[in-house]
């Protein structure tokens, strides 16, 4: 599918059918780069923590609830705020509400450089997730309505470079950092180091990017904002604290009661619709079909994806007794393997089409999984950057595939009035599943080792289920292909 789609959204998604003359502004080349340091930001953010929670305990003295909270709420407030993010990016130009979110994210990363309990640094990280949920909406939508062809595809493999490789960079700086302990400052400079990124980007912005909105703006679906920020934190919070608080009642309550939120939720936001309003996640959107197989893709893929990460950390770390340098230098290969394979993606995709580039992926990624298992066991309790090399190399090229398709399919039918909704909605459920991966797969891997099987053991069976829904996810993709053909 192109995203020259004859299928048209109503009013209610996206106002008038055609972008206004400031959306059609040509996106150069150093206004992209400047994006993608922008998006730099608020996804290394997410893994830097990891190696410095020992250090920041100490410091703080906090306890393993609060360190997990401190993880938590950043990605809950991100996942909440997106969609509100894209919207305002819409209303009032993606290039300054882009600029408050850098501003905003400097000032956050200053608050919790500088926090002196477990108390305001829990607040500044909240700030933190919320400024970067108006950084990251913009990024996408200004691609999609300021490129077009295969300038367009081309950015958006940049973008999922630029994306997996935060994850990669975040776990190898942090423990660079922190091991350095530079000028005595610890575990504080890995949010300190955003400061001199945000003063450049911020210089930048003005400059190289052109700013982008929509032609009339639309009012504040605060209905459906509420609701969505309900159903979210029943989802996340539980999920984060569950292995911690050993899954008592107050974590299935809000578990629970997450399905008729969701359900109310989608009341609220057709009736907004009807009504001649304009909801925050436009049902109009949902009846695109590659918007609804985007977010399919979104769930399975980043759930595997974050919980991958977390429990490969915790495995080198307490597992194999790497130092957090070393556990993080054990990605650098993954990473470099990503970064190319992006970049070679929308190559890749031209040649043999969307659909069929993930399908390749997942059979890499697959592939490397079986690569992995069977390194493990070989050189356990040994496991290092060299002897883990080739196993990530194919993991990670296999995961930007699959990558570069998302943004690509998801945002295939999506009008560039349209942008804001379209990647906000796809952004804010892949955020959600990056939560709920960490948690999920982590609380695999803790239940294997309570079970009394060994860290590589119970490090191979949380491999095993990721193995079993990436084969799920290849599944839902040979079948939208062959259902794809049908309509042709």
């Amino acid at each position: 599918m192109t995203r020259s789609s004859s299928v048209s959204l109503p009013p209610s998604v996206g106002g008038t059918a055609a972008a206004s003359p400031a959306a059609a502004t040509q996106l150069a080349p150093a206004g992209l780069y400047v994006l993608l340091s922008g998006l730099l930001l608020p996804l290394i953010d997410f893994s830097i923590v990891n190696v410095a929670l020992d250090a920041l305990s100490r410091s703080l003295g906090a306890s393993p609830t609060e360190l997990e909270l401190m993880v938590a709420v950043y990605g809950i407030s991100f996942a909440v705020c997106l969609a509100m993010g894209g919207r305002l990016g819409d209303n009032h130009g993606r290039r300054r509400v882009f600029a408050w979110g850098v501003g905003l994210f400097g000032l956050a990363s200053l608050l919790c450089g500088v926090a002196g309990s477990m108390g305001l640094l829990l607040v500044a990280r909240v700030l933190q997730g919320a400024a970067a949920a108006l950084i990251v909406p913009q990024i996408l939508s200004t691609i999609h309505v300021g490129l077009k062809g295969q300038a367009h595809s081309r950015a958006l493999g940049f973008y999922g470079a630029v994306g997996g490789l935060a994850f990669i960079i975040g776990q190898v700086l942090g423990g660079l950092l922190v091991s350095s302990d530079l000028w005595g400052m610890g575990w504080r400079s890995v949010f300190l180091i955003n400061l001199p990124i945000c003063v450049a980007v911020l210089a930048c912005t003005r400059r190289w990017v052109p700013e982008t909105r929509r032609e009339q703006a639309v009012d504040i679906d605060w209905p459906g904002t509420v609701w969505l920020a309900l159903l979210i934190v029943c989802l996340l919070l539980p999920l984060a604290l569950g292995p911690i608080v050993g899954w008592s009642w107050p974590c299935w309550v809000p578990l629970a009661a997450a399905l008729p939120i969701a359900a109310q939720l989608w009341r609220v936001e057709h009736r907004q619709a009807r009504s001649g309003r304009h909801p925050l996640l436009p049902p109009a959107l949902l009846k695109l079909h590659s918007v609804r197989f985007g977010l399919l893709i979104a769930v399975l893929f980043f759930t595997c994806w974050s919980g991958f990460m977390f429990v490969m950390a915790l495995a080198l770390q307490a597992g194999a007794g790497l130092t957090p340098l070393q556990a993080g230098n054990a990605f650098i290969v993954l990473g470099l393997s990503y970064f190319v394979s992006s970049l070679i993606s929308a190559r890749v995709a031209r040649r043999l089409g969307h659909v069929q580039t993930m399908l390749l992926g997942c059979g890499v990624v697959l592939a490397g999984l079986l690569l992995l298992v069977w390194t493990l066991h070989a050189v356990w309790p040994h496991p290092g950057a060299f002897n883990l090399a080739a196993a990530t190399a194919v993991m990670g090229w296999g995961q930007a595939l699959i990558v570069g398709s998302f943004w690509r399919l998801g945002l295939s039918d999506v009008p560039a009035d349209g942008a804001g909704a379209g990647g906000a909605m796809l952004s804010t459920v892949q955020q959600a599943a990056l939560g709920m991966g960490s948690a999920l797969l982590g609380a695999i891997f803790a239940h294997a080792l309570r079970g009394g099987q060994s860290y590589l053991e119970a490090t191979v069976t949380a491999l095993w289920v990721e193995f079993a829904v990436i084969a799920v996810l290849a599944m839902c993709v040979l079948a939208y292909h062959l259902q794809l053909r049908r309509h042709r």
